[in-house]
Parts: C-alpha cells; sequence; structure tokens
C-alpha cells in the first residue's frame, strides 16, 4: 500500500459533501481548527448546495471531489459529514490524477465508499476519522481532533484498552480494512467488495435495527468475508434499535454468535465510529493486533509516502540496471577466456 504525503504548516487541504447536506456553521468549526493548525483550506464549489437530503445534485457533489483529486497543492481532502450518497457518484469519479499523487482522504460512515474504492483499485492508504461536522462547535480540539491531527501530520497511531467482554485472546498482524458495517453490506457484489483474507476488519455502526445487524453478519459470514480474518476490531456499535418483539442479543451479542466458529483475536469496544471518542485508523496500513486481559492495535509506520508510479519505474530500472551489468560481466569472462 501507498502511504500519502503527510501533511505540514501551509498545506492546502480540501472540504467537500459527498453525501448528505450541510451548513457553513456546521462546518466553520472544524475550518477555524484546520487554521491553527497552519493548513488553508479550499471549500468545494458546491460544499453548501442542498437537493433535498443532499449536498446538490450528484453531478454537482462528484464535480466538488473531481477538482479535490486532481488539483496538485491540495494535499487532504476532508468529506464534511456522512449520511447517504457517495455510493450514487463513485462511478462518475476519476482517480487517474489521484493515483499519480495520493492525498488523504479522511472520514468515516458513508465514507467507507471511498476508503473501499481506493483500497481496492488503487493500494493507496486512507484516513477513517472525524469529519467537520462532528468538530467541537465551539472550534476547540477534542481527543478525536487532535488524534486525528497526529495521524496527519505523521506520528503513527498506537492504542492500548481494556478488553471488553466478549473480546478473544490471540495475536494477529494484517492490513486493516473495513469501515461502517451497512456500507460494507451494500458494496458486497459491486466492484469495491473489499478483500478480508488475512486482513484485520473493523467495522462499526449506527441506528440499525438489531436484525438487520444480523442479516449483515450472515451476508459476511455465507460470503467468506469473516472466515479467513486476521482479526476482528468491533467499533461503536450506538444508538442499535429494536422491535417491539424484541430479537434477543444485542449487536456485540450478534457478532460473536457470526464469528464463533472462528479462532482470530477480537476487540469489543474499540473507540472508533459514531462516538464522541473517534479515534484514526489508517485504513490500508499493516498493524499488530493483540488481545488479553489488554487489547493493543499498533499501527506500523510506512513503508514510504509519495506516487505509485515512482515505485513502477524504479523497479523496471533496476530490471535493466541488473541486465546490462550482467550483460557486461559475461563479456568480460568470454574475453578472459580467449
Amino acid at each position: 500500500m501507498i502511504t500519502p504525503p503527510f501533511l505540514k504548516s501551509g498545506d492546502k487541504v480540501g472540504i467537500i459533501a459527498t453525501a448528505r447536506k450541510i451548513s457553513l456553521a456546521e462546518v466553520d468549526p472544524a475550518l477555524r481548527v484546520f487554521e491553527s493548525w497552519g493548513l488553508e483550506v479550499v471549500q468545494g464549489v458546491h460544499l453548501f448546495d442542498e437537493a433535498h437530503q443532499q449536498a446538490g445534485s450528484d453531478k454537482d457533489r462528484a464535480a466538488d471531489i473531481q477538482q479535490m483529486l486532481d488539483d496538485t497543492e491540495i494535499k487532504a481532502i476532508f468529506c464534511a459529514r456522512g449520511g447517504y450518497g457517495t455510493v450514487r457518484i463513485i462511478d462518475l469519479l476519476d482517480f487517474t490524477a489521484f493515483e499519480k499523487k495520493p492525498k488523504w482522504v479522511v472520514g468515516y460512515s458513508d465514507i467507507t465508499v471511498l476508503h473501499s474504492h481506493i483500497h481496492k483499485h488503487f493500494g493507496i492508504e486512507t484516513l477513517h476519522a472525524t469529519m467537520p461536522l462532528n468538530f467541537p462547535k465551539d472550534g476547540s480540539e477534542n481527543i478525536s481532533t487532535q488524534g486525528l491531527k497526529k495521524c496527519l501530520f505523521g506520528e503513527t497511531p498506537e492504542y492500548k484498552l481494556t478488553s471488553r467482554l466478549g473480546s478473544r485472546s490471540g495475536h494477529a498482524q494484517g492490513v486493516v480494512v473495513g469501515g461502517n458495517l451497512s456500507m460494507l453490506y451494500s458494496l458486497r457484489g459491486t466492484p469495491d467488495d473489499i478483500n478480508t483474507e488475512g486482513k484485520i476488519l473493523f467495522i462499526e455502526d449506527l441506528d440499525e435495527y438489531l436484525y438487520h445487524v444480523d442479516r449483515m453478519m450472515m451476508n459476511l459470514k455465507r460470503g467468506g468475508m469473516l472466515e479467513q480474518l486476521a482479526g476482528l476490531v468491533v467499533g461503536g456499535m450506538t444508538e442499535m434499535r429494536d422491535n417491539s418483539i424484541p430479537f434477543g442479543k444485542t449487536a456485540e451479542e450478534i457478532i460473536s454468535s457470526a464469528i464463533a466458529e472462528y479462532s482470530y483475536p477480537v476487540i469489543f469496544g474499540f473507540p472508533a465510529g459514531h462516538l464522541s471518542d473517534n479515534q484514526p485508523l489508517i485504513l490500508g496500513r499493516e498493524a499488530t493486533l493483540n488481545v488479553g486481559a489488554e487489547a493493543e492495535l499498533l499501527f506500523k509506520p510506512p513503508r514510504k509516502t509519495g506516487s505509485k508510479h515512482y515505485s513502477a519505474f524504479l523497479k523496471p530500472a533496476i530490471f535493466i540496471s541488473g541486465f546490462f551489468i550482467l550483460l557486461y560481466l559475461i563479456y568480460q569472462l568470454f574475453f578472459s577466456i580467449i
């Protein structure tokens, strides 16, 4: 996986809305925080547009993110909020310029569509983290925004917490993938359906009926997405709903039941998702998962930052150089025999 360049003071960053509509009043606290970090904020042309629930038409929302993907001066793209709508524009986007010069794409919830698409097709890391809508309204910082800043400016996250009931002991290493459970479920059978084999899968969700959580977990299980995991990290399963006749299990119990026959380590209650403490996860980055009385998720430092095309150029260059060295050695050997 390719790590985009980390941010530094003076960099330009963009804010766009790929899903539900948002107002200037809701974005303003984040603008003040980003500026306090030394960043220059560029707002999408259609950031505050409205089309019923969504932030403007599909065409206009796509145009905003396309402009940010193509602009080489933009070093990170912040999705203003989630909701619903990113899946409606993903096929309108051209990632050619982004692939040549990667940049951080930041968000969670509905933004899982972007995370999954970028990982599946381009092998570039993205950041599952808090969004401008969630920044403290007074323009101050909280634990979520502080974690976001650390990741964006190059600090490698390491998380340690007390294991919650239901967590399962073990040790694993693997690339961290995933995001919002409902969105992962909606991407099944599409070109953005992620490969979870040998990976550490992260899931979280909000405002879902418990029977629907069970249906989604059964889909992932029957589709083979749970069987070959290296490990599972369960974030906030927040504000779950139930029917008048109870389903009979909590969200955590539903998940435990779906993975009962497997033996990989599991963390429940990880501080990420629709929570006030929404810690950033580098999706696409390899990490170590240790679960016992205490649980650890330790991300590895990046191998390198920059362009995927640099690596694509370097390997052939090494091969060609090696080929000419081999020819030279054969030439020397031939004339020494003569």
